[in-house]
This record gives C-alpha cells, structure tokens and sequence, in this order.
C-alpha cells in the first residue's frame, strides 16, 4: 500500500493518476482487507481499506491540510508550516500540457522537477511529525482503527454475505439493465424490483440483521461500500411486497468514500447562520439539439425559490439560460456555500475526471471542481444525471462529480445514480426542501434531509421511473456526514453495497 501511494505521488496530472492506479489490481484494498480478516485483524481492515482506497483523492487533500495551530509552537514549526504550504501549492498548481513539439528531454526534465518537489514535501511532512507535538506524530498518516472508533464512536464487526464477486458482478450488470427498461403496463418495473430484491437478500438484510443488535430503528447509517458495491443501490434494498421488508423502513442511509472523509467533514463544520444559496440551472447546452432541452428547469429553480423564501436567514442567487456558463457558475460556486444545479450532467468512463455539469457554453468539469477550495461550503443538491456513479475501472477511487465536491470541500452532496424523468424530479425536489427547511432553519448537519425511516425520496434527470405502487429512493444517493453507524460492505467470501446523499 505505502508503495502505490509513493508511485502515485511522484505523477504530476490527476489523469495520469488515473491511468497508473490502472495498473493496480482493482481489488488491491479489499484483497489486503481480506487477508487482515483471515488472520482475525478486523481493525487492521478497515485500516487497509483507508490506506489503499480515494488514493488519488486522498493526495489532493492532503495538499490542503490547514496547519494554522502551528505557528503558535516557535519559530522553526512555523517555518515548516510556511514551507509545507508552499511546496503544496506548487504541486497542486495543474500540470503543465505539453506542445507537439515538446522534446522528450524537456518533458523527462519538468518529471524530475515535479518528483525533487514531492522529495522535499515528504521531508518536511517528516520533520512535522518530528517535531514531538501533540496531535502532529501522525500527520497525514492513514488513521489507526482506534483513533477511527473514539472519533466516531463505532463499533465493528465482520459479516459474511452470501454472495461472491461472481454474483456481484451479475447482480451490477442486471441492475444496469434494469434500469433502461421502461416500466410496464400498469406502471411497474419488475426486472428493476427483482434486481433490488437481490441487493436487500445478498447484502443488505445480513447487514441490518447485524445492526439491529446495537442500532436502533430510524439511526442514521453511513455506508462505506468497496468494489462492486459502489454500484449497488444500497439505500434501495428491500423486498418490495406488501408488508416486505425494506432498508429505508428501518434506518436512514447516507454514504462516505471513506471514513477519514467522514472525519474530516465533521471537524471542519461551520456553525454560521447565514444560509447564501445559489441556483444553477442550464436547460440548453453547448452541442444540444432543442430536441434535449430540459423543459422543467426553469420552474425547478422557481420552486427552489418559493421553498427557501420563508427562511429569513437564505439570500438566494439564480443563474440560468444564457447566463450560465462556465466561468459565471464557477464564479457562483465560489461565492455561494449552499448550491442546487439543474442541468445535464456526464459520467466521462474513459477520462472520469472529465465527467461534467453541462453550461451554456463549456463543460464545467471535474478537474475544474479539484481546483477549486469549497472548505467553506455546506449543501450541494446535483439535480443532474449520472453525478455519483463513478468509474468501473477503478471503482474504491470513487471518481465522480459528488465525490469531487465533497473532496473539495462540501460537507454534504445529494447526487444521481442514473436517469429518470424532469417530472420525477419536480416531487422529489419539493419534497426534500420542504422537509429541509420546514421549521424555518437550514442545517446540512441535519438527519439526512427528505428521507425517513417511513419516507421515501424517488427521483433525476431523464429516463424512468419506478412505477407509482412501488415509489423508492433507488436513484438519489445522498453523501452527508453525520456520527452515527459506519456500514463497511467488504467481505464476500473471496474478501469478504438512485440520488445518493455523500457525507
């Protein structure tokens, strides 16, 4: 694990990354997990699971560590700080493109210069840790299974599920079928029900089983899923009959790429009361036919405006149409701590760090959102598709648009695992701000905002919905950090899972 991290390191662009953690097996961190199971080190675990998952994300933030409290420790433990944020500044600058007629010796000299920097930023990460200061010893360091359990105050377990990456990997595909299907006569889908019947029966229901035991009905859940579980609608599970048994009958689900993320989210949290709300929309962009044109929108952003509007402390912003390019969103972004885009979105499999929001004149990207310092930022509502169902290639990076809000900086992220229709989103939207900000206040720390043990959230953009007999929250996936229970999906029996809200 610390070998991988070190080659990944010592690569400039983001893109690169990507294309080198292909190299790696990609199951490397649940296989390493799984060997730590077998010899009874569950705790060990979860601590590979940490080290050898979000690598790449995992880089990006640790070039944004605040030190601020060392300057308050002598002169020489503030001159490391102001060192450790130069050399992390210039390694995080964007890597250079290079022309057709780059010369290979110029190209090879500006790697050498990249890895001298990456030399010196590890020493004087060294000499942080070196400096026998309380909280420091570890610094950037994969966090110990017990400073995990004090912080979140879980406990932890293994579970053996019945199903294997075989059935998994059927399981994701039937799921991805399903889902493109158009719903029966009486408005039903019954391959898409029988998928999550599958999810509730191979992965989901041992888990409650489990959880049960400690946690009572109605606590918030985190799932923290590896592999092939990424792609499973975990939040979904159930058996869908009358009286059945469903997940969101019994505890709330968010999800977390890692629990370090968790961590970090809840010790950055602001307690400000100012609630400045921004709404993007595009319902036209670059390279559409009028024939793709999002018709709701425009009254998406207007009902936005209606709900918030009785919360004295919002000041709400809204740029749509023309108005909504690249730089003005970005612009919006930055000055904005709670946001709501309602546009296109991509899922780029090839390039992940390309997938992208659609404005008006340019894509706005993923590599744009990593430039980007959201430390500040409270709530993001992704009303677009496909903007948390990441790449299959290297599925424990976890590289989508929610994702890279949250690394970022956003503390909460409500995201899209598929597609479905303008109208779905319409309810799904009053519902869940009603739900936010029906007592007047809005907190992202809140219990997940518009779901409920005996609730439901049902909606994204284009596509299908389930039938009205059966109304899920299969397409949202809602990432939100809160301490409550961390589910870690990672054991079949080789190693032993849409909008989706990301804490």
């Amino acid at each position: 694990m610390q070998l991988m991290d070190a080659y990944m390191s010592a690569t400039a662009s983001v893109s690169s990354r990507h294309s080198a953690m292909k190299d790696f097996p990609s199951t490397l961190a649940v296989d390493a997990a799984s060997c730590a199971l077998r010899s009874g080190d569950v705790p060990h675990a979860v601590e590979l699971l940490e080290q050898g998952r979000t690598v790449i994300w995992t880089q990006m933030t640790r070039l944004r560590t605040p030190l601020d409290s060392l300057q308050t420790h002598g002169d020489h433990a503030a001159a490391l700080m102001k060192r450790f944020r130069d050399l992390s500044f210039l390694l995080g600058k964007p890597a250079a493109s290079h022309a057709n007629d780059t010369t290979s010796v110029d190209i090879d000299a500006e790697d050498n210069r990249y890895r001298r920097l990456v030399e010196d930023w590890n020493g004087v990460v060294e000499e942080i840790r070196n400096l026998k200061i309380e909280g420091f010893s570890r610094f950037l360091l994969p966090p110990y299974f017990l400073i995990s359990r004090r912080q979140l105050v879980m406990g932890i377990s293994s579970i053996q599920l019945p199903t294997d990456f075989k059935k998994l990997t059927t399981l994701v595909h039937e799921l991805r079928e399903a889902i493109g299907k158009d719903a029966g006569p009486k408005g039903n889908q019954t391959a898409l029900i029988k998928a999550l019947r599958k999810v509730w029966n191979d992965v989901v229901c041992p888990v409650v089983e489990n959880l049960s035991t400690f946690a009572r009905r109605g606590s918030r859940i985190w799932w923290c899923p590896t592999s092939l579980f990424n792609f499973l609608p975990l939040h979904a599970a159930g058996e869908y009959r009358a009286d059945g048994k469903s997940l969101s009958q019994q505890y709330i689900s968010s999800y977390t790429p890692s629990i370090t993320a968790l961590m970090r989210a809840r010790r950055s949290h602001d307690r400000s009361l100012s609630v400045p709300f921004a709404a993007i929309g595009q319902n036209c962009p670059a390279g559409h036919s009028s024939e793709s044109t999002l018709k709701f929108v425009e009254p998406e952003l207007e009902l936005v405006r209606s709900l918030l509007t009785n919360s004295p402390t919002v000041s709400f912003t809204k740029i749509t149409s023309v108005d909504a390019t690249k730089s003005r969103a970005l612009c919006t972004m930055q000055d904005n701590t709670w946001l709501h885009f309602a546009c296109h979105g991509t899922q780029h499999y090839e390039k992940p760090f390309m997938s992208a929001f659609l404005m008006r004149d340019q894509p706005l990207s993923l590599l744009d959102i990593t430039q980007m310092d959201l430390s500040r930022h409270h709530f993001a509502f992704l009303s677009a598709c496909e903007t948390a169902v990441g790449d299959s290639a290297t599925p424990d990076e976890v590289i989508h648009l929610a994702a890279g809000l949250q690394f970022a900086g956003v503390k909460s992220v409500v995201g899209t695992l598929w597609k479905v229709t303008d109208a779905t989103v319409q309810r799904l939207v009053e519902a869940f701000y009603k739900n936010l900000c029906g007592d007047g206040k809005m907190n992202s720390r809140t219990s997940c905002p518009g779901a409920s043990p005996s609730g439901s959230l049902i909606g994204s953009r284009q596509g299908h919905a389930l039938g009205s007999t059966h109304s899920v929250h299969a397409y949202w996936r809602m990432i939100n950090f809160h301490p409550a229970v961390v589910t870690l999906p990672i054991t079949y029996p080789r190693i032993s899972p849409r909008y989706a809200h990301l804490t």
